[in-house]
C-alpha cells in the first residue's frame, strides 16, 4: 500500500488555508475570529499552547459559516483539479491519505473525486471547530495508521514535510515533494 500526506504533497497548496480564505470571501464576519487566532498562534510559537489547541482556536471561524456542507462542496468545485499530475498517474485503489487537515474538509473529496477510500485526518467538528482527539500530525499519524492497519506495511510514502519522518520511517521507500510537485528520494 502507498501512503500520502495531502496538503502540498498531492494537493497543490494547503487546503485548510485555501478553505479559510475561500470562506472569508463568502462570509466576511470570519474576520472577528482572527484576533483570537493570532493570539493562539503566538502562544503556540512561545510553547504555551499545543498545536491542537492553536488549531482548535483557528477553526472557530467555522461558527460563522451558515451551511458548512454546501460551502465545502462549493470549495471543492473550485479546487477540484488542484492535484499534482504525478499523483493521478501513480494512484492505486488501496492508497491511504493521512493529513492534519480536517476530515470534514477532505472526506468526500477524497472518496468521490480521487477514489480514495481510506482517509485519516484530524477529527474536527465542522460547526464548532472543536477537536475530537489530537491533530493528525507527526507521531499521531503513526498511531492512527497502526490503529487501523496494525500489521500492514507501507510500500511508498510521500510528504512535503519533515514532520512526517516518523511515518516515512515505516515505508520501504519515501519521497519528499517540493512546491512544484517534484519528488526526490527521502533518505532517513
Amino acid at each position: 500500500m502507498n501512503v500520502y500526506d495531502f496538503d502540498k504533497t498531492i494537493f497543490k497548496g494547503d487546503s485548510t488555508a485555501k478553505f479559510f480564505f475561500y470562506c472569508l470571501g463568502k462570509y466576511p464576519k470570519i474576520l472577528f475570529s482572527v484576533p483570537k487566532t493570532i493570539c493562539a498562534f503566538a502562544m503556540f510559537v512561545l510553547g504555551k499552547k499545543e498545536k491542537t489547541q492553536f488549531k482548535q482556536t483557528m477553526y472557530r471561524f467555522l461558527t460563522y459559516i451558515p451551511d458548512i456542507e454546501k460551502t465545502v462542496e462549493a470549495f471543492w468545485n473550485k479546487y477540484r483539479d488542484n492535484i499534482f499530475d504525478w499523483y493521478r498517474k501513480d494512484k492505486r485503489n488501496d492508497d491511504v491519505i493521512i493529513s492534519a487537515s480536517p476530515e470534514f474538509l477532505l472526506k468526500e473529496y477524497c472518496e468521490k473525486t480521487l477514489g480514495v477510500e481510506c482517509l485519516m485526518a484530524s477529527r474536527v467538528d465542522s460547526k464548532t471547530g472543536v477537536y475530537f482527539g489530537f491533530n493528525c500530525h507527526g507521531e499521531e499519524k503513526v498511531l492512527r495508521f497502526r490503529e487501523k492497519y496494525p500489521h500492514s506495511h507501507i510500500d511508498t510514502f510521500c510528504s512535503d514535510s519533515l514532520s512526517d519522518a516518523p511515518l516515512a520511517r515505516l515505508a520501504k521507500q519515501s519521497f519528499l515533494v517540493d512546491s512544484k510537485g517534484n519528488l526526490r528520494e527521502w533518505h532517513l
